[in-house]
C-alpha cells in the first residue's frame, strides 16, 4: 500500500485517555493572559493565607531551612532563599533569553522603532525612583529607592487581553517593549544598587564559568546537559560572591546563540534523508535504532536557535511554576492600615501610580516634540496615559527587590503593602482610561466584520 505523500497530511498519532485532560491544559499554559491570572491567584491565596487563622503556619512554612553539605562546605537556606535566589535565577535567565531576543530580532533592533520605548521606559525608570528618593530621603526607607521602577509583564498582558481590542497594536508592542527594557534596568538596579560586599574568590569562579560557556560554544559544543552543569557553577559562584545569583542567569541568557546551528536548507535535506527510517523502511534491518533516532531528534531541534528553543521549553516552567511559588513565598503580608499609611508604602504607591505614568508620557512627548521618536497613527496620548498606569503594576520584580532592600521586618512588610496597593490601583486606572478611549474606525470595522461572521 503506497503510502500519502501529501505533505499538508498530519499523521494520525497514538490517541490515550490522557490526551483529552493535556491537550485543554497545553492551550491553556500557551496563552500569555493565563500566566496573569495564575499569578494573580497565588497573589491572593498568600495574602488570605498571611491574614487567617494559619498566618503563623503559612508563614513559617517558606522560613523551613533546606540545606546541602559537601565536604566542608554548606549550602543552607530557607525555601523562601531557595526560591528568591535559586528558581527566580531561571526566571532572570529566560528575562535574558527574551532582552536577547528583542535585541537581535525583535523591536529593539531598529533604533526608529524602538526610540518610543526605550525613551518612555527610562522616564518610566526615573522619575518613580526620584519620587521615592524625593519622599524617603535620610529615613532607612531610602534604600528602596529600586522598588517602583520595574513592571510586571505578566499582570500587564493580563490586563490587555481583559481589553481586547480596546488595546491597538502598537500600545501592546510598546508597553511589550518597555517592560523588556525595564527589565533590562531591574537587573543593573540589583547588580549595582543592592551589592554591598563582593567575595572575590567566589566571583572569580563565576567569572571563569561563564568563560568556559564561551569556550564551549566556539569549540562547537551543543550539549544542554554540559551548558546546564557549569551554569550551575557560575550561579554558585555569584551567589557566594555576595552579587545577586540572579545575575548569572542574566548573563547566561544574554550568550544563549540567537541563531540556529543548521541552516533551513541543510536541516530540511538531512530530515529527508531519514525519510526510510521515519516511515519505517528498513527498520528492523537497522542494528543502531537508537543511535538513529537519538541523532535525526539531535537534527530537528537544531534547525531552531537555542535561544527560541529554550524560551519556548522554560516559558511554562516560569510562568505557571516558578513565578507562581514567588508570589506564594512573598506576597502574604499581613495587611494593616498602618503600613499603607506608613511614609514607604506611600512612597512607593507614589512612585507607581503617578512616577510611572508621568514619567512615560513627559520623556514620549519631550522624544516626540524633539523628533527623536514617533507615535504611531493607531494611538493617542489617552492611550499612552492608560498604558503609562499599566505599566505601573510592578509585582514580582518590585517585590524581589523589595526583598533585597530591606531586612528589617517593618520596613519590609510596609514596602510589600505599598507594592500590592500601588499595582492595585494602577491596574484599575489604567484598565478604566483604555476601556473608555474611543477605538479608531480601522479596528471598528473590524471588529463589526467579525461580529457580522459571527
Amino acid at each position: 500500500m503506497e503510502r500519502s505523500l501529501d505533505p499538508q497530511a498530519e499523521p494520525s498519532l497514538p490517541k490515550e485517555p490522557v490526551h483529552r485532560f493535556l491537550k485543554p491544559l497545553s492551550r491553556f499554559l500557551h496563552v500569555e493572559a493565563s500566566s496573569g491570572i495564575v499569578l494573580l491567584l497565588c497573589a491572593v491565596i498568600a495574602l488570605v493565607a498571611a491574614n487567617s487563622g494559619v498566618a503563623d503556619q503559612y508563614l513559617g512554612f517558606w522560613k523551613m531551612h533546606v540545606g546541602l553539605t559537601i565536604g566542608d562546605f554548606t549550602l543552607d537556606h530557607s525555601l523562601k532563599h531557595w526560591i528568591n535566589d535559586g528558581l527566580m535565577a531561571i526566571f532572570f535567565f529566560v528575562i535574558g533569553l527574551e532582552v536577547k531576543r528583542e535585541i537581535v530580532m525583535g523591536e529593539l533592533q531598529d533604533f526608529r522603532r524602538a526610540a518610543l520605548p526605550l525613551v518612555a521606559a527610562l522616564g518610566g525608570m526615573v522619575v518613580p525612583a526620584g519620587i521615592f528618593i524625593a519622599m524617603q530621603a535620610g529615613s532607612p526607607g531610602q534604600r528602596g529607592w529600586g522598588v517602583p521602577m520595574a513592571t510586571d509583564i505578566a499582570f500587564v498582558v493580563g490586563c490587555m487581553a481583559v481589553l481586547g481590542r480596546r488595546v491597538p497594536a502598537a500600545l501592546r508592542i510598546i508597553l511589550l517593549s518597555l517592560a523588556i527594557v525595564d527589565d533590562i534596568g531591574a537587573i543593573f538596579v540589583i547588580a549595582f544598587g543592592y551589592t554591598e560586599t563582593i567575595h572575590w574568590s567566589w566571583l572569580i569562579l563565576g567569572l571563569i564559568g561563564i568563560g568556559v560557556v564561551v569556550l564551549l560554544q566556539r569549540l562547537g559544543v551543543r550539549s544542554i546537559g554540559m551548558y546546564t552543569l557549569v551554569g550551575v557553577l557560575i550561579w554558585l559562584g555569584f551567589h557566594e560572591s555576595g552579587i545577586h545569583a540572579t545575575i548569572a542567569g542574566v548573563a547566561l541568557g544574554l550568550l544563549t546563540p540567537a541563531r540556529a546551528y543548521l541552516e533551513r536548507g541543510i536541516g530540511g535535506t538531512l530530515m529527508h534523508m531519514a525519510s526510510d527510517v521515519v516511515h519505517g523502511e528498513d527498520w528492523e534491518a537497522d542494528s543502531h535504532r537508537a543511535k538513529t533516532v537519538s541523532k535525526y531528534r539531535w537534527l530537528s531541534r537544531e534547525t531552531i536557535s537555542p535561544l527560541e528553543y529554550l524560551i519556548y521549553v522554560l516559558h511554562p516552567w516560569v510562568a505557571f511554576v516558578i513565578m507562581p511559588l514567588f508570589a506564594l513565598a512573598n506576597a502574604g503580608v499581613v495587611l494593616s492600615l498602618a503600613d499603607i499609611a506608613s511614609s514607604v508604602s506611600v512612597a512607593v504607591i507614589a512612585g507607581l501610580v503617578i512616577g510611572k505614568p508621568v514619567g512615560i508620557l513627559l520623556c514620549s512627548w519631550v522624544a516626540v516634540k524633539l523628533g527623536i521618536a514617533r507615535l504611531p497613527a493607531d494611538i493617542t496620548w489617552r492611550h499612552l496615559a492608560g498604558g503609562g498606569f499599566l505599566a505601573g503594576i510592578g509585582f514580582t520584580m518590585a517585590l524581589f527587590i523589595t526583598s533585597l532592600a530591606f531586612a528589617d521586618a517593618d520596613l519590609l512588610r510596609a514596602t510589600k503593602v505599598g507594592v500590592l496597593v500601588g499595582s492595585l490601583i494602577s491596574a484599575v486606572v489604567g484598565m478604566v482610561i483604555l476601556a473608555t478611549a474611543p477605538v479608531n474606525n480601522e479596528e471598528k470595522l473590524s471588529t463589526g466584520m467579525e461580529s457580522a461572521n459571527v
